[in-house]
This record gives C-alpha cells, structure tokens and sequence, in this order.
C-alpha cells in the first residue's frame, strides 16, 4: 500500500513487472485485501497465477511517527510484508511507503546482519559517466566514523554484487580534497578509509567534483546526503524552468522549442528520481527496497526487478561475509 497513488500505482507497477520479466517472478500483494481486488478486477490482463494477495488492512501514513506506527500497527503493509519475507514467504520486500517506518520495522522484524551499527539507505546520484552510488542518503543523520568505514564496504558490496565492479573507487565527501580537511567526523573517517586495505580508497571528494564522476562510491553522513539527493532532483525542475525563460527570451520558433526539449529531456532523464528506482537498504537481514513516495508504476516494475536481482545477487550472504571478517 505505500506511496501517493496506492494501491493503483502499485497494482499497475506490479502488472507491468510480471508482464515484462525475463524471469520468473511471482508477488505477494500486501495490502486491504478488498481494496487490491477491486484494483486487479480493473486489469484483466493481469498474470493472477503469479500473483497472491496478503491482507494487511492498516495503513502507516506518510507523516506518522515511524517508531509508533511500528509497534502499534502490526497488520500494516510494512510489517506483514517484512513478516512474509523474513519467513521465507518472500526472498525481498518492495514499498513505496514512509520511509521511517521501513527502515525502523526491518531493524526490528529482519533485525541488522551481526557487525553491522547502521543500516543504510543507499542511493545514487547522476554524473557525466553514469551514476555514482552514494551512502548514506537520509537513515543516518547522527554518524561516527566507524559508521562512514561500515558505509564504505557495505558500498563496495553492492558495487561488486550488483553492478560487478570489482574495484570500486570509494570517494569521502568533504570540503577539500587534501587530508586535513574537514570536521573531526570527515578526518577521522579519512584515516579508517585510507588505511582499510580492503578498500580502493580515492581520497577526499569536494562537491564540485561530484558532476564529473569523482569516484564509482561516494561516502557522507545521511544529514549530507539527503540533502545532496534532493539537491540532485530538483535539478530538473530548475533546467526546465531557466530553458523555459531563455526559449521565451530569446523567441524561438515552434520547431526549436521542440528540438531544445528534447534535448533537456535526455539531460533531466538522468537526475529524474524515477529513473533510479528504488533505494536499497544495505545492512538488514534481508532484501529491502525503498521507493519514492510518488513512485509510478513503471517505477514500482522497475523495484520489482531491482528486488529480484539483490535476491538472487545474494548481496546478504555477500553482506554477511564481509562483516564476519571485517573486510570487503
């Protein structure tokens, strides 16, 4: 049930995903059961023999207090789908839904990997040469350096599972790139990173640098990172916006508006937060995946695949073995 357009966002996104797969993928639909089946009676090209609906009649709201709405709702979307694939009901969990009680609900019902402090949500942030992967992006505000150091390998986990990248360059993001820059935090955290040997440690990362592909990795705290991701989404209304000005300024004709569109369309492709899908949470002792609250349905399909391959990936197992023995 989670995001804006629940349950019909959902249902579409889940369709498509199912129509679409390469592969052999079958969802549990957690949600009100009615509301889900007047829903999938409106799709009847719906694949039902791959579908099974499991009904969680309460609903955590965007705005509710996550450690609240965890505890006191135990029938909702969010904890009766962590129920199910903790139990092995499910090998992943996909929710567009308060984010707060996502993350909170799977430290408490799939609990953390052993080793591992602080979860992190993992996002990405669009460059020049593709996307580089960043964590923390908002799970984390509060962190020690030890946290950066688990971020950084957690990271380089998910770099070789899922983007099979054997060596990926892990950036520390400061305001400098000599190694005395920075708050106690970020100068401590330089030290652990750079004498990690398990790690392909790049140095310092300044802001400026993030556009031009600084490092396949990009380490901060989530206070930072957060706000380098929402710095990164808004991005596309602002482009649209200064071109929409400057096309008026100077007048263009209709066949230039067009062509200048289509170009800025391709550009703002890359910093469009439905482009990317889904958030992983790294950490946990299980395969989560967080959505956009206004995610659409062909990003919905998108998690669904991204779900799968961390499940199949077996980037947990891969987790699990790195903080057994303490590096990547």
């Amino acid at each position: 049930m989670g995001g804006d357009e629940a349950p019909e966002a959902v249902v579409q996104g889940v369709v498509q995903a199912l129509r679409h797969s390469e592969e052999e993928v079958s969802v549990l639909l957690v949600g009100p059961e009615e509301q889900l089946h007047d829903v999938l009676d409106a799709h009847s090209d719906a694949p039902t023999e791959a579908l099974r609906i499991v009904d969680a009649p309460e609903v955590i709201g965007m705005g509710e207090a996550p450690s609240t709405a965890v505890k006191q709702k135990t029938n909702s979307s969010i904890h009766r789908g962590l129920a199910a694939h903790h139990d092995g009901h499910a090998d992943a969990f996909v929710s567009a839904g308060n984010t707060g009680a996502i993350m909170g609900a799977s430290m408490f019902i799939l609990q953390r990997i052993p080793g591992v402090e602080r979860p992190s949500i993992t996002g990405f942030f669009p460059t020049l040469k593709g996307s580089s992967v960043v964590l923390d992006i908002g799970s984390n505000v509060d962190c020690k350096p030890d946290h950066l150091l688990q971020f950084a390998r957690m990271g380089t986990v998910y770099a070789r599972q899922i983007l099979k990248n054997e060596t990926p360059s892990v950036g520390l993001l400061n305001i400098g790139e000599e190694p005395g820059k920075g708050n106690e935090q970020v100068k401590q955290a330089y030290d652990l990173l750079r004498d990690a040997d398990d790690l392909n440690f790049a140095g310092n990362v300044e802001g400026g640098d993030l556009l031009f592909y600084a490092a396949d990795i990009i380490i901060c705290d989530g206070f930072v990172g957060n706000a380098l991701l929402k710095f990164g989404e808004s991005m596309t209304t602002v482009l649209s916006e200064m071109t929409e000005q400057e096309m008026d300024r100077q007048d263009l004709a209709p066949d230039e508006r067009e062509l200048v569109a289509s170009v800025l369309g391709e550009v703002q492709k890359g910093f469009d937060p439905e482009s990317q899908g889904g958030a992983p949470l790294l950490g946990v002792n299980g395969n989560v995946l967080v959505g956009h609250g206004s995610s659409s349905p062909g990003v919905i399909a998108q998690m669904i695949h991204a779900a799968a391959t961390l499940a199949t990936e077996d980037v947990v197992r891969a987790l699990e073995d790195v903080f057994e023995t303490g590096a990547a």
